[in-house]
């Protein structure tokens, strides 16, 4: 598993624009090593992978997200409030998870929003999990496969999709009560 983390450092390095929305989990890019480690457990028991390295492909995720620092990197991400609410670590882990993301929220090259369960209208219902990388490829994550969309007007239908989710989305204070709420309920 660790190779595939490194599998994509020179996609990451030659990426101006990540624009990331995610329904069921906290991006890649703004994970911990302990949030990190607690997916690629999972994942690395479900295809039955031999000598699970998840902890080592944790900390080769943590060294990859550190892209967004560098200048010449600018993040979007939208998440589902839901996925502030999925443990899929231990409690302290999953703590310090939402807590990052209200660091990582705070940085100027990264914005982060968070789409609340309680809206009162969509103009978008909770999608896949996809990544936009500039404007020439989308990365699908599915159960069995990661799928790579090139062809410009499915890239194009992507980017609306990804536009109103982002509308829909809360920032700043808003975000950040959304975030520390989900802290709370872990107690």
């Amino acid at each position: 598993m660790g190779q595939l983390q490194d599998s994509y450092l020179e996609l990451y390095r030659s990426t101006a624009l990540f624009r990331i929305y995610s329904s069921t989990l906290v991006p890649g890019l703004l994970q911990t090593e302990g949030y990190a480690g607690g997916i690629l457990h999972t994942s690395a028991s479900l295809h039955d992978v031999p000598g699970d390295d998840s902890v080592q492909a944790a900390r080769a995720r943590v060294e990859r997200s550190r892209i967004i620092h560098e200048p010449g990197h600018r993040l979007v991400a939208v998440i589902e409030e839901a996925a502030l609410r999925h443990q899929v670590c231990d409690p302290d882990a999953m703590a310090a998870q939402l807590g990052y993301l209200l660091t990582a929220g705070a940085l100027p090259q990264v914005s982060v929003g968070i789409v609340p369960l309680a809206l009162a209208s969509r103009r978008q219902w909770p999608r896949e999990t996809f990544h936009v990388y500039d404007d020439r490829l989308v990365s699908v994550e599915l159960v069995s496969a990661r799928v790579r969309i090139t062809q410009p007007d499915e890239i194009a239908l992507y980017l609306k999709a990804f536009e109103q989710l982002r509308g829909a989305a809360v920032y700043g204070a808003e975000a950040r009560t959304l975030i520390a709420q989900a802290i709370d309920a872990l107690h």
